[in-house]
């Protein structure tokens, strides 16, 4: 047996991945369930209430209806407090103003109705686009039950996030470079409301030539840009910059939270490292993912490798990310295991695909518990396999 228990991993087959997927449903979904169950006036059995950064979101609409500054730390903690404070918890609110325009419908409903409309759409967007990758690459297992299963999924609906919303619009844009250039631009410029996971787009774009893509996207984001400036005020960018400087010192700090998340610099931190050798590290692992993407896309045609590779790296070149961002890698897995059930899985590859699953369920209480950090190396054993396989499309794989 020895190592190839785990290189090759013969012994997962179709019929026990079913049975793990619908044990992982079943538990997901019972946790939800009793989640709610639990709770009492929408706070959950830990003081913490139903769908917890949410709050920072709807806040902001109520701000931006009332005329208030979102970017002015004290009062955005006034103004989420007078709803609801829990012990010296407060959620901060540091996205960009292309942003805005998404929170301000929220301020014209309360906290729940909010919560409710903002999980069914942001979740049907994600939902759509998980589903064309699934559909053309002929995953043979339901959708539904890789959704249900899938750890990452239940974290955004327990936050409230906006890893729905990201993940849909990076995940269908992509999707659609090769037929519709210009949606595929205009999702991929509205995906820039969270825009560290954008990072590596430019690269795989420029090197295949998707001019009609950039130039929708830049455009995009720029209209995305102006129309903040317009309805909220020109001040909202100097204020993000302003909130942006504090945002930075509170990560390396370790205000939220080294242990909850996932990249290189995190992990660095929670095992005792420097802040600067954190983030040098940080800086090289970003370059070296830069370079292999460069790398696989020189010279080369669009193709939806490069697409998941694209998305692969992109919790890797970011020193902020969280578990529940993880769902950004439904992707990638639904490419890699279409391409290794018709070419067959090349070594590595069925472990890669079973820990990026799988990771977001433990990595958090791994790290906080035992300060183990363990997903920036589930991150990068995925890359590496997609590297492996997209930079040597025709070459045979070997089972």
């Amino acid at each position: 047996m020895g190592l190839d228990f785990l290189r090759k991993m013969d012994w997962l087959g179709a019929a026990r991945c079913g049975a793990y997927l619908r044990i992982l449903a079943l538990l997901n979904v019972a946790m939800l369930a009793w989640l709610v169950a639990s709770s009492h006036g929408g706070v959950d059995r830990n003081g913490f209430l139903l769908g917890s950064d949410f709050i920072s979101f709807w806040t902001v609409g109520h701000m931006l209806r009332a005329g208030a500054d979102v970017y002015d730390g004290a009062a955005h903690i006034a103004a989420q407090r007078a709803f609801f404070a829990s012990e010296g918890g407060y959620t901060a609110f540091f996205y960009p103003p292309s942003f805005l325009p998404f929170c301000w419908p929220l301020g014209g409903l309360g906290y729940f109705p909010a919560l409710a409309a903002w999980l069914v759409t942001t979740g049907a967007v994600y939902v759509a686009s998980v589903r064309a990758w699934w559909h053309r690459f002929l995953v043979p297992v339901p959708l539904w039950l890789l959704l249900l299963a899938f750890p990452a999924v239940p974290i955004v609906v327990t936050h409230g996030q906006t890893a729905f919303l990201v993940a849909g619009l990076l995940g269908a844009g992509l999707w659609l470079v090769p037929t519709r250039p210009v949606l595929a631009g205009v999702l991929l410029g509205l995906a820039t409301i969270k825009p560290q996971f954008g990072l590596l787009l430019p690269i795989v774009l420029l090197l295949t030539g998707q001019w009609r893509t950039i130039l929708a996207a830049a455009l995009t984001a720029g209209l995305l840009a102006a129309a903040s400036a317009l309805l909220f005020g020109g001040e909202v960018w100097s204020g993000w910059l302003s909130a942006s400087a504090r945002a930075e010192e509170a990560m390396a700090a370790g205000a939220v939270g080294y242990a909850k998340m996932m990249s290189p610099f995190a992990a660095l931190k929670l095992l005792g490292a420097a802040t600067s050798v954190a983030y040098a590290v940080q800086a090289v692992v970003a370059l070296v993912i830069a370079g292999l993407l460069a790398r696989a896309a020189w010279r080369r045609g669009w193709s939806d490798g490069l697409a998941v590779l694209a998305l692969a790296g992109a919790p890797l070149v970011t020193p902020f990310v969280l578990d529940y961002d993880m769902v950004l890698l439904a992707f990638p897995l639904l490419w890699l295991v279409g391409q290794g059930l018709r070419r067959g899985f090349a070594g590595w590859e069925k472990l890669a695909i079973l820990l990026a699953f799988a990771a977001p369920a433990f990595a958090r209480p791994l790290a906080m518990n035992l300060a183990l950090p363990v997903m920036p190396l589930v991150l990068g054993l995925l890359f590496a396999v997609l590297w492996r396989r997209v930079s040597r499309p025709a070459s045979p794989v070997a089972a």
